[in-house]
This record gives C-alpha cells, structure tokens and sequence, in this order.
C-alpha cells in the first residue's frame, strides 16, 4: 500500500498490507474490548473524547502536513479540518447522554420506555477526501453510545488511518476500541462478514456504497451510505450576486472541488445569467494554484491520476456535446496531478458535466429561463445530498427549498456539513444519516421496556 503525494507524484511511504486474517484477529480484540466499554458511563466516555478532541487541536499543523502530504488538500484548509474534527468530538462529548437518555411514553402498561443501547463493533469505510473530518464524525456518536470501531480507510491515506487510530491510544482510550485494518477495497466483504462486526457504514462512490450495501444486505447488518452528489446551486434573478459569487468559487473550489457536497451544477436564471458567468470567468483567473503546504495557494492538485483523468473526459465530453469552455480545461504540465480551474457554461442535461458527479475544479454553468425551469433542473439528477438557493426572498426561498429533492438544502449559503445538523441524502446518494442527533441514534438497538405489576 503506497502513499503518493499528489503535488509531486513522489512516494512518501509505503505500508504492509493487513491479510484477512490479521483483520479478523484485529476485530477479535475490538470485540473484547467492547465488552467493556458498553458498561462505561457517559461521563467517562466524554473525557476521554474531550482529551481526544484536546490532542486533535494541539497537533493541528502536524496533522494538516500530514493530510496535505498525503491527498493534497491546501494547509489552511487541512488545518481546518483538523479543527472541524476537534469540534464534532465536543460536540458528542457534551450531547450524547442527552441524546440517548431514557424516553419516557405513555402506553397501557405501568410503565414503558425507549432505551437506546450500543450495537457492538461498526465497520467504517471512509474515503480519501476528508480523512480526518469524515472519520471522527463517524467515531464520535459512535464511541459515545458505547459502540466500538474498526476503521478500513481509503488506500491512499494510510498514514492518516494509522496517525487517528494513534490519537486515540495518546488520547488514554482503552486498548483496541479503535483500531484500523490496511486493506483494500476488495477485501472489505471479509470484514463484513465477520460476525462481531454488527453494523457498517460507508462514506465514498455510489459504485463502492452498492458493493457494501450488498454485502451488509447478505448479512443482515445495519448500514448508513453517504455517497456522491451533483449538488445544484440555483441563483434566482433577485440574488445578491456579490455574494452569492464569492460564495460560488468557494463551494465548487474547496478541496479542489473533491467534495461530496461542492456545488457542482450552477442553474442561474437567464436574467442574470450573463453577469453570473462574467463574474465567475473574473474570479477563477485569479485563483492560484501550486504547492498546497503554500499558504497563497488557493486549491491544490487532485488526490490520484485516475480522478484527474476521469474529469477531464468528462470536460471534453461535454464540450463534444455542445457545451462552451470558457476558462482551463486540461491538465497542468509538471509534476504532480494538476488540473486547471476551468469553467464550462451552456452545460445541458445528458451532458456528462449535468448528469455524473465531477470531482475537481470545474464550474459547470446552466441556464434556466426561471425559477420554475431552475427547480425542475435542480431535480433532474440520480443524486439527491445537497442544494444552495439564492435569493433575496427569504420566505420564497424556503418556500422553493422544500421542493428540491435533497437531504439540505441551504439558502443564501452553501451547502456544508455542520454536527448540530443531520446529514445525508436520498436517490443515488445513500441513505441514514449522520451528525446532529439523529446520527448517534443510527447505530443503537432502539429498545421497547415494558413494566407491569
């Protein structure tokens, strides 16, 4: 298993392969270990994820480097994810007892109640693009109901599974109620079967959520899916294009567009679709690109070649059928897996641009002839995780986002994840949801205790 920097292609390192047995004698130990921790209180649990949260901001740059490194996510935005990853840990820390505690309901027995208990051990497969964040607002809820975890994290970033799997050992956690396997991904169906794996999820591509899914279904296991998205981001001809543009290139630009939940199709209403496009073409000149430990770089190279590949015959496709390039569109001679900042606009449905998700920097731009048109573009896709509304009419865009087919949508903001907040999707994009409250619900034996005399 090799780690590549993307900036220069150079290996980092490389790392030994757990083999399937190796894994299952790991789960063996997360099983033990369980048993034990199940019986923890709340109190003990948060300040371990408090000391957690603690060794996660302390270690903030070496951990940024580290995601910089390895997948090539600029180093203000690594950093702040180590931050975010910190926040989600408090978060839980300071909610999960009130989040889980006893409901009371009224029925004809003397007394009954919901009682919500851990599972056991879950299966976490997590993806490349946000290897710290998408991990601990997994582990989080989860240790803090009492469950335990068994990371398979995405092969390109080893050191980032082993470096958290680290932190919880420095945190104080007990031996083995977090541990990381090294495999790759087909050999994520071993670990499933596994009978003291008692649930899973999955954050990563619709093709790798349906293997899983599978897989989990065969087995009769709980599954949580949070897959890919083409998230619309509608602007309405009352909208505050300063703003809503700034808002724009972050949205598609972030994490050099690797976002499950970066804007990826901008429907702007014919009225100002000409000064939309305008302004797009001025700000995405100006951004730079380069070495992503640079704190003056604006977006970093793509994680792997294949992903950069990958988008550009998307690009050209699009171009083939009939969509204009205006700005970019190829790869950035050098080292490293660099595209340009590019900029496609007359993008139409069926256009690969339209109807795929694109994972990188490339602002694809649709027209509408109105709202009505815009909503009805907005949900002619197979994914449904996130949408952006912008208008001025602050009631008829709640009123327009209660008709996009998505799990949030976000007026007058772009779509981001937030752990007082419920997050996932429908259609294509995955089922379950994480963060907020209904995310540590996900993974509890939801108990009926009825009492009579």
């Amino acid at each position: 298993m090799k780690s590549i920097n993307p900036a220069t292609g150079q290996i980092i390192d490389t790392y030994t392969e757990h083999t399937v047995a190796q894994c299952n004698e790991i789960i063996d130990q997360v099983y033990h270990a369980w048993d034990d921790w199940k019986t923890r209180s709340f109190e003990y649990k948060a300040a371990l994820i408090h000391r957690l949260a603690d060794l996660l901001d302390e270690r903030k740059h070496e951990l940024g480097l580290l995601i910089t490194r390895e997948m090539g996510k600029i180093i203000g935005e690594a950093e702040a994810e180590v931050e975010k990853s910190a926040w989600v840990c408090r978060y839980y820390a300071e909610n999960a007892a009130t989040f889980l505690q006893d409901e009371i309901i009224e029925s004809d027995a003397f007394r009954s109640l919901v009682a919500f208990e851990p599972l056991g051990p879950v299966l976490a497969v997590m993806p490349w693009n946000f290897p710290f964040w998408q991990v601990f607002r997994f582990a989080a809820p989860a240790l803090m109901a009492g469950n335990a975890a068994v990371l398979k994290h995405a092969s390109n970033v080893p050191g980032c599974a082993l470096a958290i799997e680290a932190l919880f050992a420095d945190a104080g956690f007990p031996k083995n109620i977090f541990r990381t396997c090294l495999i790759g991904g087909r050999e994520v169906h071993h670990l499933i079967q596994n009978k003291k794996i008692m649930a899973a999820t999955l954050t990563g591509s619709e093709s790798a959520g349906r293997k899983v899914a599978e897989q989990s279904g065969k087995e009769l296991k709980k599954m949580v899916l949070e897959l890919g998205g083409s998230d619309p981001y509608i602007v309405l001809a009352d909208a505050d294009l300063d703003k809503c543009m700034e808002a724009a290139v972050k949205a598609r630009m972030i994490n050099a567009g690797q976002s499950c939940i970066a804007a990826k199709r901008f429907i702007v209403v014919q009225e100002v679709y000409e000064a939309f496009v305008e302004k797009a073409s001025q700000l995405i000149k100006n951004m730079k690109t380069g070495n992503p430990e640079n704190a003056e770089t604006d977006y970093g190279p793509l994680a792997r070649p294949d992903i950069l590949e990958d988008l550009n015959v998307q690009v050209q496709k699009s171009i083939a059928s009939g969509a204009k390039l205006l700005l970019g569109g190829k790869r950035i001679d050098g080292e490293g897996f660099y595209y340009e900042a590019t900029l496609v606009i007359d993008v139409k449905p069926e256009m690969t641009l339209f109807d795929e998700e694109t994972f990188g920097p490339v602002m694809a731009v649709i027209k509408a002839k109105d709202e009505e048109e815009a909503i009805i573009l907005a949900n002619k896709s197979n994914y449904g995780l996130g949408a952006s509304i912008w208008t001025k009419d602050i009631k008829r865009g709640e009123t327009l986002a209660r008709r996009i087919e998505s799990g949030a949508v976000f007026v007058n903001a772009m779509t981001k994840s937030d752990p007082r907040l419920p997050f996932g999707g429908i259609k294509n994009s995955g089922y379950g949801r994480e963060l907020s409250y209904y995310g540590i619900r996900e993974f509890v034996n939801i108990k009926t205790v009825s009492i009579d005399k």
